[in-house]
């Protein structure tokens, strides 16, 4: 049995990695899904869209469950779930059955994104939750580069299908070593919030509804970048699709490790002279990080996309996603510490609702029906243009809002 909290986070985290390489392995081949399955751009980014359908839809119902029950059952299922519907993927001959398949992908991963930090909340030594969150969301841009990786290397030698084939295998494994973590020690909370009130509860932190408000505009633009960036290059500068996925996985890996591992050490600088009970001191702490960094992403992300050649893009590029995933553990501690124990999952569940309801479920879908119409860098200075709303939504306000007391609903 899996009982140290350390080594419940290395579970997770290794489950967060495998949850984005599935995710991005699409990304990898899309070209590839483009040309054998005859569709357009607006039906390829369509295809993200579908995910997210499958993925925001279910998420509250994973909170509600998880407020209420044994967590790491729902992240078995889960993970057993997404990893099926990846392997299916290989084997879609229509654009409806690929559709169907990323469809249950998404539903798969929502128990998985909903439950894991609420667990991570439990176990992290307070002072040091930035970190931890920070090794945990460091397993996004470190699985999305393998997703990039594989897709373009396994694309390259046994086609397309075969990369959903590798990608999915695994995740049946781990969904097995999941049902081996005890579960957590929740804090004593007297009694739970009925879903019907909830959403009432969360929308009165102010400071919660301005993160989530910055998330979704975050969200937005990383969601575009990271469906559309390998094929952006394939089709901008030519370059050859594993090249463009082995770039593109080199800078991820390495932009989303240094930007998130800055963003852990900051929050908990930022938050070391804090009392642990100023729940609302410390979420605007981390707003405020969340806001710098995305306002300097922004120009970066900009310039990246106007490059004339590769050259140029993926020094640009490297420096926006840089500065783009330092939000990653702050604004998941803001969602944490701005409302009650009772109402964790809950939250998580509702600003993963929110974040792909108002973001990424528009930008895969927006930005390849733009580059039907017009070049495809115009169409992409949607998504810095995305960045830089977010640092103004994430900038925090000078009046204090009250935030919820921790251990009640």
């Amino acid at each position: 049995m899996i009982r140290r909290p350390r080594n419940i986070l290395a579970v997770l985290t290794a489950l967060n990695l495998l949850n984005y390489l599935d995710r991005l392995v699409l990304s990898a081949v899309l070209p590839r899904i483009e040309d054998e399955l005859r569709i357009t751009h607006f039906l390829a980014g369509l295809l993200g869209t579908i995910f997210l359908v499958g993925y925001f839809l279910t998420s509250p119902a994973f909170g509600a469950l998880a407020d209420r029950g044994k967590r790491t059952g729902l992240l078995a299922i889960g993970i057993g779930l997404w990893s099926l519907a990846t392997a299916a993927s290989g084997l879609a001959r229509t654009f409806g059955e690929l559709a169907a398949a990323r469809a249950l992908v998404g539903v798969g991963e929502a128990s998985y994104a909903t439950i894991a930090p609420t667990l991570i909340d439990d176990i992290a030594p307070p002072e040091k939750k930035g970190r931890w969150l920070a090794i945990f969301y460091a397993a996004m841009p470190i699985g999305g580069a393998l997703g990039y990786v594989t897709g373009g290397t396994v694309d390259k030698l046994h086609g397309w299908r075969a990369a959903f084939f590798v990608a999915g295998g695994p995740g049946l494994l781990l969904a097995f070593v999941c049902l081996l973590i005890v579960e957590p020690q929740r804090v004593h909370v007297e009694h739970h919030v009925p879903w019907s009130q909830a959403w009432q509860r969360l929308v009165a932190s102010a400071l919660y509804v301005r993160g989530v408000l910055g998330y979704c505009a975050s969200t937005f633009a990383v969601g575009g970048f990271a469906y559309w960036a390998p094929a952006y290059l394939f089709r901008r500068y030519a370059l050859d699709l594993a090249t463009a996925n082995k770039g593109m996985g080199a800078v991820t890996v390495l932009a989303g490790a240094i930007g998130t591992a800055v963003g852990g050490v900051w929050s908990d600088r930022a938050t070391a002279g804090l009392p642990k009970g100023d729940h609302e001191a410390r979420a605007r702490a981390f707003l405020r990080i969340c806001a710098v960094s995305s306002g300097v992403a922004a120009p970066l992300g900009a310039l990246a996309m106007l490059s004339p050649t590769p050259g140029l893009f993926f020094p640009l590029f490297f420096a926006c996603e840089t500065a783009i995933f330092v939000s990653t553990s702050p604004i998941n501690a803001v969602i944490l510490e701005t409302v009650p124990v009772a109402m964790r999952a809950t939250a998580m569940a509702m600003s993963i609702f929110a974040i792909h309801a108002l973001g990424d479920l528009w930008s895969p879908p927006g930005v390849g029906v733009l580059a039907d119409l017009v070049p495809m860098p115009i169409a992409m200075l949607t998504l810095p243009a995305a960045v830089a709303l977010s640092a103004a939504g994430w900038w925090p306000p000078r009046r204090p809002n009250a935030v919820p007391e921790r251990g009640r609903p």
